[in-house]
């Protein structure tokens, strides 16, 4: 059994962490794992996309193929889009909603989150704005982690996702940690309403 995320994002929104939980969750299960190298993340508003592959088996390459992504997690729906040439077939986009403009020509907002929607298999939500309201505004990223989170289960279970997400921040305190959890858990409430 094999999944083949792509990640995607803007420099600064925390993708690489949720590559960090995802990764520390795998190898703690004893999945095979093997990431590309992650590009942009030292500009702030840049380009940020990673390739992740996990498998039950050994992987030959860290790079995923054209056409064979099972999944994009994305921090802006732009970046979702501009991989969607990855996307299997019956692949899956878990993305938050809200642009974050960052080029002078970025596209037309209705016309980004219609060309989401027209997709079969996606799920999406203002996570910036949940995070907020929820006063938790610096764990979107983990709201989305937790949107993704049964698109993952196939490989790694909520609770494996929960542990990788306390060590992960324990570094950090309690406060995060909890924190993070709790933004973990509104994701995966936000998702089933989806």
């Amino acid at each position: 059994m094999k999944l083949d995320i792509k990640l995607s994002g803007v420099g600064g929104q925390g993708i690489l962490s949720i590559a960090t939980v995802i990764g520390e969750a795998a190898t703690a299960a004893g999945l095979h794992l093997k990431q590309a190298e992650v590009h942009g993340m030292s500009q702030r508003g840049g380009d940020v996309q990673s390739d992740m592959r996990l498998s039950t088996d050994g992987i030959c390459s860290d790079l995923i193929p054209l056409g064979q992504a099972d999944l994009i997690i994305s921090m802006e729906p732009m970046e979702a889009l501009r991989y969607l040439p990855y996307l299997a077939p019956k692949g899956a986009v878990i993305t938050s909603s809200k642009p974050l403009v960052n080029i002078p020509n970025y596209p037309d907002e209705a016309a980004l989150l219609a060309e989401l929607d027209a997709l079969p298999h996606v799920v999406r939500a203002d996570i910036e704005t949940l995070a907020r309201e929820h006063a938790m505004p610096k764990s979107a990223n983990m709201i989305l982690l937790g949107m993704a989170a049964p698109a993952l289960s196939q490989l790694l279970s909520e609770e494996q996702l929960r542990d990788a997400i306390a060590r992960v921040f324990a570094r950090k305190g309690m406060d995060i940690v909890n924190a993070n959890l709790e933004a973990f858990k509104l994701g995966l409430e936000t998702a089933s309403n989806r």
